[in-house]
This record gives structure tokens, C-alpha cells and sequence, in this order.
């Protein structure tokens, strides 16, 4: 006796590829859609919109400020500044935590044994 049914691998392939099809037919439908070319255009608007306002930001006076803060900050990380500050804070921070840690790793004192072999409290 014989079954001409497909075996159970090949019909979970099917499923898959029409899986498949289906997304794809389903995403370049949204892509398409009259409100995705919507949203595409809001969204450059907008971009286009928060590009002038950081153009004139940075134009005026907070923004010139910020960038000669930026400026210096750059030359005293290229002149090793930042690199000693760094290094001097972090091992000081690491040398109070290693002696925290040893302080408290520490196993307690031993204490002399008592004499309470002769029974006498």
C-alpha cells in the first residue's frame, strides 16, 4: 500500500515560500501605499525643517560656544591632558577599592581559646 502524499518536509518548504511571497507582496504593498509615501514626505519635511534650525543654532552665540568647547576639549585630548586626568582619577578610584576589598576579605582575628576545660564559669 502506497501514499502519493508529499512527505511532511516538503509540505512545510511550501509554507515557507508562500510565507515568503506573502511578506513580500505585503511590504511592497505598505512601501506603496499612499500613506507611506505620506509619511515619507512628512518625515523629509521635517528633517529638512530640524536641519535649518541646527544651521542657525549653530550660526549664533550658543552655538559658536559650543563649538570652541568642543575645539578645546579636542586640543587638550590630543595634548595628553585628558589621558593623565583620566588615568590619575581611575587609579585612585581602583586603589579604594582594592583596599576596601582587602579590608573586608580580611579573615577576622583570632581570639585566644578560653580556659573552660576545668568546668569552673
Amino acid at each position: 500500500m502506497t501514499t502519493n502524499a508529499p512527505p511532511p518536509e516538503s509540505e512545510l518548504a511550501a509554507e515557507f515560500r508562500r510565507l515568503g511571497e506573502n511578506l513580500q507582496q505585503a511590504a511592497t504593498s505598505a512601501w506603496q501605499s499612499e500613506e507611506a509615501q505620506r509619511f515619507r514626505q512628512e518625515l523629509q519635511t521635517g528633517l529638512k525643517a530640524l536641519e535649518g534650525g541646527l544651521r542657525e543654532a549653530a550660526a549664533g552665540p550658543t552655538g559658536q560656544r559650543i563649538k570652541a568647547e568642543a575645539e578645546d576639549f579636542a586640543a587638550r585630548v590630543r595634548a595628553g591632558q585628558v589621558e593623565n586626568r583620566l588615568r590619575s582619577d581611575l587609579l585612585t578610584a581602583l586603589r579604594a577599592v582594592n583596599a576596601a576589598l582587602t579590608k573586608n576579605a580580611a579573615p577576622p582575628p583570632e581570639t585566644p581559646p578560653t580556659d573552660n576545660a576545668s568546668g569552673m564559669l
